[in-house]
């Protein structure tokens, strides 16, 4: 049964995973993002806590008891006001520096640095009423709820478990000391943070590796857009097939422009043709131009042409052939045979020039 083009069943290349990135669609679950800020939040409150608290405390005491020696009318309120505002700025600057980090580090640890305009595009779904009704009658929709009212009831159960053993202290708090109430919540708080950290890290892994797999599912490729990628970056059959073409017929009239310089061409006689070059001083014999059937027959045509000796030697000429490339040295087994073609080739020309 033949494959359905238009099923998308296979796995996307890295070209496709680079062009989603690239347009923004990227694996982002929210989960792993609240996941961050409630563990950033929680380092806060046990680190950072005692010494904000202390310092706005100082403040605020500073504040009340020279309330009457305050002027409320004119810059002095003001000087105040601002005066307060440094000191709020200045206790709360790092624990929220620290907040704003985690809620970063919860979007890099998902996926790289997306830099895309392709959210910014205006689209006309976003504003459609019917598309939006759409989306919240959609099974992703209905998902995330389910999915919302599940954790909400889940965190407000083992909430309500840890405090129900102090539901009596917290009663007797309204008779203490403020000084003990606060110390009384910062304990119960990094109790809570802590569970609902511990909670959130199993739900916030789950949910990563459940977008994952639907990221990774709209990534999937037909057979149809796989062959259109592959002409696309292997370049189109046709295409290459004319470049080899031209790069075959650059090639030729290359070897044809080299066949006068060389010393001798070797034949089949009619198969194969190899035209070689030497020199004194050379470590070997160059191949400056091969070929078989029509090739061969153009090779030894213009080595006629311009007096290049030919010789017949069958199963030398098919050696060197195979053995040997363009513009590369003849192969050392073939040293003796070559030496014997182009040694009888000089002493013809020294018996010719003698006659002269």
């Amino acid at each position: 049964m033949a494959e359905d083009d238009s099923e998308k069943s296979l796995d996307p290349s890295q070209k496709r995973l680079q062009e989603a990135h690239d347009r923004g669609d990227v694996v982002k679950s929210q989960e792993v993002s609240t996941w961050f800020v409630m563990a950033g939040a929680t380092l806060i409150v046990v680190a950072f806590s005692g010494m904000t608290s202390s310092g706005l405390m100082t403040t605020l005491r500073g504040l009340i008891a020279n309330s009457y020696d305050i002027r409320v009318e004119g810059p002095g309120f003001i000087g105040v006001v601002a005066k307060l505002g440094r000191e709020v700025i200045a206790a709360t600057t790092l624990p929220l520096a620290l907040l704003m980090l985690a809620a970063l580090a919860g979007n890099l640890i998902q996926h790289r640095l997306v830099w895309s305009a392709e959210g910014l595009k205006p689209k006309f779904s976003k504003i459609s009423p019917s598309a939006g009704l759409g989306r919240l009658a959609s099974k992703q929709t209905l998902a995330n709820f389910a999915k919302g009212l599940a954790k909400l009831g889940l965190m407000g159960a083992v909430i309500g478990a840890l405090l129900w053993p102090e539901r009596a202290r917290l009663e007797g708090l309204v008779t203490v000391d403020p000084s003990t109430i606060l110390a009384v919540t910062h304990v119960l708080a990094v109790k809570m943070l802590g569970t609902v950290v511990a909670i959130m890290a199993v739900i916030a892994a789950m949910d990563y590796f459940f977008q994952y797999r639907q990221w990774y599912e709209r990534q999937k490729m037909s057979v149809a857009e796989l062959k259109e990628e592959f002409k696309q970056t292997d370049g189109d059959p046709a295409v290459k097939g004319k470049i080899r073409q031209i790069r075959h017929n650059r090639m030729r009239k290359r070897m044809m422009a080299a066949v006068p310089t060389a010393s001798v061409v070797i034949t089949n006689p009619t198969h194969y043709a190899v035209a070689l070059r030497y020199e004194r001083g050379m470590n070997a014999p160059i191949c400056v131009a091969k070929g078989v059937d029509l090739i061969a027959r153009k090779i030894r045509e213009v080595a006629s042409q311009h007096g290049i000796p030919i010789v017949e030697n069958p199963p030398l000429a098919r050696a060197v052939h195979a053995s040997v490339e363009i513009d590369q040295e003849i192969q050392p087994e073939h040293y003796k045979a070559v030496a014997e073609v182009i040694g009888y080739i000089m002493r013809l020309n020294r018996t010719f020039a003698g006659k002269r």
